[in-house]
């Protein structure tokens, strides 16, 4: 609960902002939070666990609308402008409906969505099936949208998967990395802006919330690429279940879902699926890191039609 002039900020937001050299927003987030209350008639409420780039928590509008509030923790590429250009041009469609935004003050107000679907213990062919289906809500065209294309994230991410597989010591076989970046080249070269949509970026299941039977998908990271990208995302997730079935047959089976390309939604999922694994490894998130490079290994020989 807030108190008057009290901000309670979780204890993960609060280490990130002392490790980026941000005491001074810690100092005055109670003020910067009065301040929006003010500026926007707003009250503001208990605080979100479970993030670590922004101070989230409840909040009620003048007219009893409840939104939620997010003020970011400042650092470098954390401005939520690839968020905002997302939620605008979404308009409310897969994602949250965005209420307010100051940019200044790294601040946006958003509509109030209900639980996770991390916590509902939903079997993961239902979890692709809804998540597939909020991604494609999102999809749209968004020329001179200014995101990041597809083309970009795909040099980004080859970038990574280098830079950290040598400063994990080679924790997957070269093999891995080669068939990754390949996949990426690709995918690269296939980019094409008159064929490039809206993509959220990031669709897993503790980001997406559960909205009038429904789901929307919070945190987008924003990018203007092949519907395909979203699609390689979910090729990432359940590394376990996805080698206990055939691999390939989620790939078609998105695919033929959403009406796209399983070549393309194979190749990001090689991609993704070996970028997050490193990712995991480097940050301790154990077994998941192990059983995504485990998933990694043992697809790299597999091609798709």
């Amino acid at each position: 609960m807030k108190l008057q002039g009290v901000v309670e900020v979780p204890a993960v937001v609060r280490d990130k902002a002392r490790t980026g050299g941000a005491e001074d927003w810690l100092e005055h987030l109670p003020a910067l939070v009065s301040s929006l209350e003010s500026d926007w008639s707003i009250a503001v409420g208990n605080p979100y666990e479970g993030g670590s780039e922004a101070f989230v928590a409840e909040a009620t509008r003048a007219d009893g609308t409840l939104a939620v509030l997010k003020v970011l923790v400042p650092g470098a590429g954390n401005d939520a402008s690839n968020e905002v250009t997302v939620l605008r041009l979404a308009e409310g469609e897969g994602c949250p409906t965005l209420y307010r935004f100051d940019a200044g003050r790294g601040a946006l107000l958003m509509e109030r969505l209900g639980r996770p679907m991390s916590e509902l213990g939903l079997p993961p062919p239902r979890r692709l099936e809804i998540l597939s289906a909020a991604a494609a809500r999102i999809w749209r065209p968004a020329p001179d949208c200014g995101l990041p294309t597809g083309a970009d994230k795909a040099r980004w991410l080859a970038d990574f998967i280098v830079t950290l597989w040598e400063e994990l010591d080679h924790p997957c076989s070269e093999k891995v990395v080669d068939h990754a970046l390949s996949s990426a080249r690709r995918r690269e070269e296939a980019h094409r802006d008159e064929r490039a949509v809206l993509v959220h970026g990031d669709v897993h299941q503790l980001n997406a919330l559960q909205s009038d039977g429904s789901f929307k998908l919070i945190d987008p990271d924003g990018l203007f690429a092949e519907a395909e990208y979203d699609l390689g995302v979910l090729m990432r997730g359940d590394p376990v279940e996805l080698l206990g079935d055939d691999p390939l047959h989620r790939a078609h089976w998105l695919a033929a879902r959403t009406g796209l390309d399983p070549v393309a939604t194979w190749e990001w999922g090689v991609v993704e699926r070996l970028s997050t694994g490193l990712l995991c490894t480097q940050i301790h998130l154990q077994p998941l890191g192990r059983d995504t490079l485990r998933a990694a290994e043992a697809v790299t020989d597999l091609t798709i039609q």
